[in-house]
């Protein structure tokens, strides 16, 4: 990490330190994580600062909500976060989630990034961005995720599988803006652009376009930071080789495709009172600028601006798609994978 990014970071944790008063009872918190533990801990150890309430994290990739519903009113945990609207939809199905009425949450928090049940809420965002070669594609040369499909690209796309949940939730957009018939167009001419099977992560597909497999690529926002900033010299020359393209910011276009990570109070929580203390906490402007700094993600709080870094990157107009509707239409973005072989 550079110098400049660990002097943001003291900064931030400074002004955490000074916003926010303690409350008054202290206790433990049991949080079920599928966010990895170095992405949250920064924020929990300045929550316990500043409440005197102790946290113990969980963490997996997947069994947390089958758990959940297992332990049933016994279950310790008291807080969910996760890094997918899928995921968050999964635990509202299963019914594992308390409604939370706070004030703070619903100033905080815009209505398409939460439940209307007030289960579930976004934490942060993160947006799906196409990144391009400097030296293969001209600057405006794509300006649309649709662009994707056109056959002059034939050959020069790489992507990571279709069935990965940031995909599906791209899918499940194109589906909610065209219908599914022209989205398994889109898909299908998608496929047969691709220069190679998919495979790999999202890091992975910039590095096809380093050493020159492909010149397109789909990834999620952060990932370019995360490799701009790696201490690998040879991903920041990677993160060098590439332009990024936020699509559908046009006029009249409905923006980009956005995802979030999310969390909720567990039904049976006996702790409900922390644990939407911890929730507010994590909306609040300088919990909410710890985003962009640990992680280049933007800010949900929309009287927060997004960090410097991010804002250098270039213009961003999200899609205001409700986030539920990706949830909901998943499962058809899914099957649609699966026909044309993505």
């Amino acid at each position: 990490m550079t110098s400049l990014r660990k002097t943001n970071l003291i900064f931030v944790f400074s002004a955490c330190a000074m916003l926010f008063s303690n409350i008054a009872a202290a206790t433990e918190l049991n949080i079920y994580s599928h966010r990895q533990p170095f992405l949250i801990d920064p924020f929990l150890k300045a929550f316990t600062e500043k409440t005197g309430i102790k946290t113990n994290v969980l963490y997996s990739t997947k069994g947390l909500a089958q758990r959940l519903k297992a332990e049933g009113e016994n279950s310790p945990a008291d807080v969910i976060l996760t890094v997918d609207i899928g995921r968050l939809y999964i635990y509202q199905d299963l019914e594992l989630l308390s409604q939370v009425q706070s004030d703070v949450l619903q100033a905080n928090i815009p209505t398409h990034l939460r439940s209307t049940d007030n289960t579930w809420f976004g934490l942060s965002k993160r947006s799906r961005i196409i990144v391009t070669s400097k030296d293969r594609v001209a600057v405006g040369e794509i300006e649309n995720i649709e662009d994707l499909a056109d056959p002059k690209w034939e050959g020069r796309i790489c992507v990571r599988p279709g069935s990965h949940v940031y995909n599906r939730a791209l899918m499940a957009s194109l589906i909610a803006a065209h219908g599914a018939e022209a989205a398994e167009q889109w898909a299908a001419a998608l496929v047969d652009n691709l220069a190679r099977r998919p495979q790999g992560n999202d890091r992975a597909q910039v590095k096809a376009i380093y050493e020159g497999q492909c010149d397109v690529a789909i990834i999620n926002n952060y990932y370019f930071g995360k490799l701009k900033y790696s201490e690998d010299e040879n991903q920041r020359q990677w993160a060098q080789s590439l332009n990024l393209v936020f699509p559908n910011q046009g006029d009249g276009e409905r923006g980009a495709h956005v995802n979030i990570s999310g969390g909720g109070i567990a039904k049976h929580s006996k702790n409900k009172v922390a644990a939407q203390a911890l929730l507010e906490f994590l909306t609040e402007p300088m919990s909410q600028q710890l985003y962009g700094a640990i992680n280049f993600e933007y800010p949900v709080n929309p009287n927060v601006p997004a960090s410097e870094e991010l804002q250098s990157w270039g213009t961003f107009k999200e899609d205001k798609l409700p986030i539920l509707k990706i949830a909901e239409l998943s499962r058809e973005a899914q099957k649609i994978i699966d026909r044309v072989g993505w």
